[in-house]
């Protein structure tokens, strides 16, 4: 098993992002927006090649490593409608980066549906699915994650789009399904259950990505928890990975001092820090909570 984390929420620069990683006693970085000096920040897919190889040689001298790569291929902010050379060019500026880090898998998303749809427009399916085979073709792994996105619209929704994109693995979000509607029942639509959405996914996930949330009617909106303290169904759903075995990777996003698709969500350089630190080491306690019951059950 290995612990690392989306490490933009404890700083944008990468040397903040270092530093989080290495007081938590991490290894890895999931490496998503980043920032040095003279650059502005971006996706690292989208920063300059001058920006790129000071990322790289730090990441070095650090000894931390890249396991998975964020990108913002096909995510939530990009419409099926949107020219596709926007998605072919992000695909072809990551390959490369992913192979100078050693990052074998990278999280890939399936565009946002319009507030109304219910099912998936077959030009999705298409569309993942040359994502999917630009990436295995190279011998890197994508990752669809459950979001605000076609394939994350319900557990048949994305069992439907495993199906259909041959070779496409999933990363499974704990915290979405609080906020998602559930698109395969009938409207008005309900939130999806965090639990129901694993066990479907389940035998297609090869990372997990923890963040916690409890659904909050008067604004309409999630309020964003400590792992386990939430809907959804962290404990739970460790439990049940542990018990089959899992031992690849798991991600922290805390959203508690910031809001990655929310910028009106904004708190200091020190907040930032503190909280993503926080928040692996209850992640840690948590986890070893969980190992702990079940090698009693045994």
């Amino acid at each position: 098993m290995k612990l690392m984390g989306i490490a933009d929420e404890a700083g944008a620069g990468i040397d903040t992002q270092i530093k989080a990683t290495k007081e938590l006693g991490w290894k890895f970085i999931e490496m998503r927006n980043v920032e040095v000096p003279g650059f502005g920040k971006a996706n690292l897919h989208d920063i300059p090649d001058a920006a790129f190889e000071i990322v790289y040689r730090k990441l070095n001298e650090s000894e931390v490593g890249v396991y998975c790569f964020g990108s913002t291929i096909m995510n939530w902010s990009k419409k099926l409608s949107d020219p596709w050379e926007i998605t072919v060019n992000e695909v072809k500026r990551a390959i490369p980066r992913m192979k100078w880090l050693g990052a074998k898998y990278i999280r890939i998303m399936s565009f946002k549906p319009q507030d109304d749809e219910y099912q998936i427009p077959p030009k999705v399916f298409e569309r993942v699915k040359e994502v999917t085979n630009m990436f295995l073709d190279e011998g890197l792994q994508p990752l669809h994650e459950n979001c605000m996105n076609y394939g994350g619209m319900s557990p048949s929704h994305a069992l439907e789009l495993l199906d259909k994109v041959p070779g496409l693995k999933w990363v499974f979000d704990t915290a979405n399904p609080v906020f998602n509607p559930d698109r395969s029942k009938p409207r008005p639509w309900k939130r999806q259950d965090a639990f129901e959405f694993w066990v479907a996914v389940r035998d297609f996930v090869e990372h997990i990505h923890i963040k916690d949330a409890t659904w909050n009617p008067a604004k309409n909106d999630a309020d964003y928890n400590w792992p386990g303290e939430g809907q959804g169904k962290v404990r739970e759903i460790l439990k049940d990975a542990f018990s089959r075995g899992y031992d690849k990777g798991i991600s922290i996003e805390p959203h508690i001092a910031v809001v990655f698709h929310d910028t009106s969500v904004t708190s200091s350089d020190e907040a930032m820090f503190k909280s993503y630190i926080e928040y692996g080491k209850r992640l840690e306690k948590l986890i070893a909570e969980v190992k702990a019951d079940l090698s009693k059950q045994k």
